[in-house]
């Protein structure tokens, strides 16, 4: 059991002995290094990943031109692989596909022809199926790649080399947008409209030190393939471009089409960038099933080649801008596009740039390909002139020029020394054609010579003036910028700027609720239930033993419920949240968050408009808005500051200019309502003074039309102005007597 079991034999010295930890974190930290900066970051110059880089950089050698015919995908997808990509063909596949959707791509860079993918999510057809070849916008990218314009490196065979990053020409980082997830960090950049980004740059080559809020001015924001409204407000867009981190709303299109006889229809023509259409329609319709979508009717896809999605309200008088405000809520149909501009500046270090700092990325790495470009081509005009005037002199001496090459063994050499030529020129000499030796040929080299000195002096120019490289790399913007400018069909702006139409939550929260009428129910001891229909007879309504009926009052499934408590504190219940009339209800206290020693004062709908007179039964009052009372949580709200044993015991709606008060002791106070102050919490102020007792009951009314009240026969009195004036008085006053037939019960009402 305690025997050591050793290694196989081979000797001691093929065993090394590795701390696990520093193991496993040097081997992890170089995948995490090659996931980031091989394969899942963005270059900021080119914009492009890896995969997409060698993609482009071999259609190119394929030959695979805008103008030229199309290839199978097939053989794109093993030249690839064989010659660039060491990941598997389904992955450059899948890749390649993603360059030619133009619902996923602003500006697509494979041209692809066949089966490759939908906005419903449908998959493309298999590779030897699809045929594809470059966009202009490719050619774009790759315009110089063969005048040491990049540098390049092997590949991983070593048997080729390819680009580290391509000249491009055209801004693709922000236009054709990225994503991508490495190890410890992850991109995401929406498309943007390539017009809005070149000039954005060609402002910030004249003023380097632009701010965010001027750029903007230019880039108002994304500009998706798939269309769509942004929402969001100007200082957030500003936020999110100026840290490099943010996020953008988008809702999709949608218009009113008349349907007739008054009724209409809502076409959805745009969707969210992202969204598959297909998976969009079968989550609404989920929704519609699960009685969700109480405002909408059906749902029917009507889409061919443009996006037609028809939503069909429930009737005619639903308002359409609360069914879409409903449906933005909880759907597809608004979704949130990150922004995460972390990409590897300099091809070399992964950072979170500000759109400043990306447009600086790519206007200084196009002047760094001009001047490479520019070297490249003296290179070549200082090489063609070298030989151009080698072949001039053979012209002024063409008869000892041949005379030393039919006598001479080795005419290079006595060439190089009789005419002091370089060994250049004299192998040009020697590789010239009879045919040249005319006349006419002498004055073409003269006139290419004098072409190329003038050319030769350009570009030394050109290289010895930054000024000079700012306006070629202006010239070259600006030239994109015509190609791809807003009056051009792909160039167009798809993507438009909104803002959010103010619907109240409640109004949204009630229409997405049916309408129906209910009747709420409340027990003495609290239990609560919501009866279907407005019921006028109470009497068959059955309780617990021991309990009896304490309110009933007719709503409807869209009503908000306020309930008043003896302690002072207002709750709001959905009416739709009521248990239904089987049973006896659930307590209230379930549903609310109510203390032990309090009980309901009174519940009713709630009228926003309305202001109620809250009283304790000590005889303090206040004048309270209605709105003030609604509670958004369980807990409730303290509106009436009471202290055990006083509690809250009159809410009375306010109405007319005055106001009677009864005490227990049957003395009656009439004072103007103006005296009471409006607050939205408080312990209210004192409405009638009393040597013991409290107060019995309270009525509001119109002068005007008279104090009126009712006995417990039903019997109705009224007395007018002239007789109320000796209970007339102010505030806190004692009052008088009531008058003479006024219920023995102390109250207004029987």
């Amino acid at each position: 059991m305690g025997q050591e079991i050793t290694p196989p034999s081979g000797g001691s010295d093929d065993i090394q002995s590795v701390d696990l930890k520093a193991a496993l974190e040097e081997r992890y930290l170089a995948y995490a290094l090659s996931t980031i900066m091989h394969r899942a970051l963005p270059d900021a110059r080119d914009g492009m990943k890896p995969v997409h880089r060698r993609i482009v950089h071999a259609m190119n050698d394929m030959g695979l031109k805008s103008n030229s015919s199309f290839k199978k995908c097939a053989k794109i997808v093993g030249e690839v692989m064989g010659n660039f990509h060491p990941h598997g063909d389904q992955a450059i596949y899948d890749a390649l596909v993603r360059l030619a959707q133009d619902f996923a791509v602003r500006y697509p860079l494979v041209n692809g022809q066949g089966n490759f993918g939908n906005v419903d999510g449908d998959n493309p057809a298999a590779m030897r199926y699809t045929e594809s070849k470059m966009t202009e916008v490719a050619e774009l990218l790759l315009e110089g790649i063969n005048e040491d314009a990049v540098d390049f490196r092997q590949t991983y065979d070593e048997e080729n080399e390819e680009p580290t990053v391509l000249p491009g020409a055209f801004p693709n980082l922000l236009a054709n947008g990225s994503s991508g997830i490495a190890v410890g960090m992850a991109t995401s950049i929406p498309p943007h409209n390539a017009a809005e980004l070149c000039d954005a740059a060609l402002h910030l080559i004249k003023f380097r030190n632009a701010g965010i809020e001027k750029l903007v001015e230019f880039v108002q924001g994304p500009d998706l393939p798939t269309g769509g409204t942004i929402i969001e407000d100007k200082e957030t867009i500003i936020n999110a471009y100026k840290t490099g981190r943010g996020g953008f709303r988008v809702r999709a299109k949608w218009e009113k089409e008349e349907t007739g006889r008054g009724g209409y229809q809502i076409i959805v023509t745009e969707i969210p960038y992202q969204v598959q259409k297909s998976r969009l329609i079968e989550k609404i319709a989920e929704l519609l099933i699960a009685k969700k979508l109480p405002l909408l009717d059906d749902i029917q896809d009507e889409s061919a080649e443009d996006i037609r999605i028809v939503l069909v309200p429930k009737n005619r008088s639903v308002d359409p801008e609360i069914l879409m405000e409903s449906m933005f809520k909880l759907t597809e149909l608004e979704s949130r596009i990150s922004l995460n501009m972390n990409v590897l500046s300099q091809g070399k270090v992964p950072k979170v740039l500000s759109l400043r700092e990306v447009l600086l990325e790519w206007v200084d790495h196009r002047r760094d390909v001009l001047q490479r470009r520019s070297r490249h081509r003296l290179a070549a005009i200082i090489r063609r002139l070298e030989i151009l005037g080698g072949l001039l002199v053979a012209y002024l001496n063409i008869d000892e020029v041949i005379k030393i090459i039919r006598e001479e063994d080795h005419p290079k050499a006595v060439m190089m020394e009789r005419f002091s030529l370089t060994d250049l020129q004299a192998e040009s000499i020697l590789n010239m054609r009879l045919r040249s030796l005319r006349k006419l040929e002498e004055f073409e080299i003269r006139k290419e010579f004098d072409a190329l000195e003038a050319e030769k002096a350009e570009i030394e120019e050109l290289l010895g003036s930054e000024e000079k490289q700012w306006q070629a790399v202006a010239w070259q913007i600006r030239d994109v910028k015509k190609t791809y400018g807003k009056d051009t069909e792909l160039g167009a702006r798809r993507t438009d700027f909104g803002k959010v139409v103010e619907i109240d939550d409640s109004a949204i929260y009630e229409a997405m609720i049916e309408k129906e009428p209910i009747t709420v129910v409340l027990s003495q001891k609290g239990w609560v239930r919501a009866m279907k229909g407005h019921m006028s007879d109470y009497s068959s309504l059955a309780f617990k033993d021991g309990d009896k009926l304490k309110l009933a009052f007719s709503a409807y499934t869209t009503d908000k419920i306020l309930i008043i408590t003896t302690g002072g504190k207002a709750y709001t219940l959905g009416a739709d949240k009521f248990p239904g009339g089987r049973g006896h209800g659930e307590p209230l206290r379930i549903m609310v968050d109510m203390d032990n020693d309090q009980d309901v004062l009174t519940a009713f709908v709630h009228q926003p408009e309305r202001k109620l007179l809250l009283a304790s039964n000590i005889g303090n009052g206040f004048i309270v808005k209605e709105t003030d009372l609604v509670a958004n949580t369980r807990k409730g709200k303290q509106v009436m500051n009471v202290k055990m044993p006083d509690e809250a015991q009159l809410c009375v709606e306010v109405r007319g200019d005055y106001l009677a008060v009864v005490g227990k002791n049957r003395k009656m106070l009439i004072f103007p309502i103006e005296q009471l102050p409006e607050m939205a919490r408080g312990k209210g102020v004192r409405l009638q003074r009393y040597k013991d007792g409290g107060v019995a009951d309270i009525r509001c009314f119109l002068m005007e039309e008279g104090l009126t009240w009712e006995d417990s026969a039903g019997r109705s009195y009224t007395r007018m102005k002239d007789e109320l004036m000796e209970w007339m008085g102010d505030r806190a006053q004692a009052g008088r007597m009531v008058p003479k037939g006024f219920p023995r019960s102390g109250k207004f009402s029987g």
